[in-house]
């Protein structure tokens, strides 16, 4: 699969996400088999852009290309200017963010509130696209389904968008009114696929390599991106790859080896975080790791009362270190967010 002139090593992408998918989350993403990463949000206002947590946000230091960056508003000049000045700092793919539900994005009709005003939305795209053509760079764009459930018009945005020159699309099976509640749906990126002949990309709720086979076979996307299932299994992308290739399901992860994985992760976060804010915000990631793991409740409410990185890192690795002990490989996921299998084979015949 290519995006314009970019190959892509497989079509497996981990979504962005605002507080997650940070460099060294996305790192580790690639590590266990993610084909692909976009930065996290990048708000297009240059009195932002100097910001501490833009200047992280923006950091692909060390980072696999093609670099994707995303941006996000709602005024058509500042989205042009926002490509220009991320691609003179090594951008080389722009995807413009029509799908954050989040308030206080889209009340300044940034967002997945742009699928409310097409005109708008349409003007951004040519204007970021115009931006980007004279580098070389090509332009993506992802979406949600609609607003709501009466206005489901991602099958026309995305057509307008492909003949405004974006090179690829992303659809969340969700509306905006929906938020991340209820289940996503897959008929309209279907019908977002069969409208475009660039490629379409199927995103919500793939959480398991069975759930995964019948997304693509229900949509016929390009491509899958995952989102929340790989906050706390990255490499759920290796096990959707595997599936996908043998129609097996693969053995769980060694415990040791998920062991290296985190605590180099948390050495990668820490240097890109420093120590104060590193440690609150890994105390997420590390919490969405062992939420399912054998004493692994009573571990996150001990995180919460450490302080200081090399505290955190220690407790960490002997976290797993005992594991290790009794369980050669992870136990097998009790996660909550898990699709059962009833519903991927309910996709896979519908």
């Amino acid at each position: 699969m290519h995006i314009g002139l970019h190959p892509l090593p497989n079509a497996l992408f981990i979504a962005p996400m605002a507080g997650v998918t940070d460099r060294p989350f996305r790192q580790l993403c690639r590590s266990f088999g993610a084909g692909y990463a976009v930065s996290e949000m990048l708000s297009a206002r240059q009195d932002l852009s100097h910001t501490r947590k833009s200047a992280r946000r923006a950091d692909h230091a060390g980072e696999p290309g093609p670099i994707a960056v995303q941006i996000v508003g709602a005024d058509p000049a500042m989205m042009a200017e926002a490509a220009r000045r991320n691609i003179d700092r090594g951008a080389q793919i722009i995807d413009i963010n029509m799908g954050c539900p989040a308030k206080k994005v889209c009340r300044h009709w940034g967002g997945s509130a742009l699928m409310r005003d097409e005109p708008l939305a349409l003007r951004i795209i040519e204007a970021v696209v115009a931006a980007c053509v004279p580098h070389g760079v090509p332009v993506t764009l992802k979406m949600r389904a609609g607003w709501d459930a009466a206005h489901k018009n991602a099958p026309r945005l995305a057509r307008a968008a492909e003949q405004a020159g974006v090179q690829m699309v992303t659809v969340h099976g969700r509306t905006r009114e929906q938020g991340y509640r209820g289940e996503a749906e897959y008929d309209t990126i279907a019908a977002v696929k069969a409208a475009l002949r660039v490629p379409v990309v199927a995103n919500g709720d793939i959480d398991c390599a069975p759930k995964a086979r019948a997304v693509l076979r229900h949509t016929g996307a390009d491509a899958l991106m995952i989102g929340r299932a790989a906050q706390s299994r990255p490499w759920i992308f290796r096990e959707i790859a595997h599936f996908l290739a043998t129609g097996e399901q693969l053995a769980p992860p060694l415990t040791l080896e998920v062991r290296r994985a985190l605590l180099a992760h948390l050495h990668d976060h820490y240097g890109l975080h420093g120590e104060r804010v590193g440690v609150r915000s890994a105390r997420k990631h590390i919490g969405w790791m062992v939420r399912t793991l054998p004493g692994g409740e009573a571990f996150r409410a001990r995180m919460n009362a450490i302080d200081d990185a090399a505290s955190q890192w220690r407790a960490v690795a002997g976290y797993f270190e005992t594991l290790a002990q009794t369980h050669e490989r992870l136990p097998p996921s009790r996660r909550p967010d898990a699709t059962r299998a009833d519903d991927a084979a309910r996709l896979t015949h519908s």
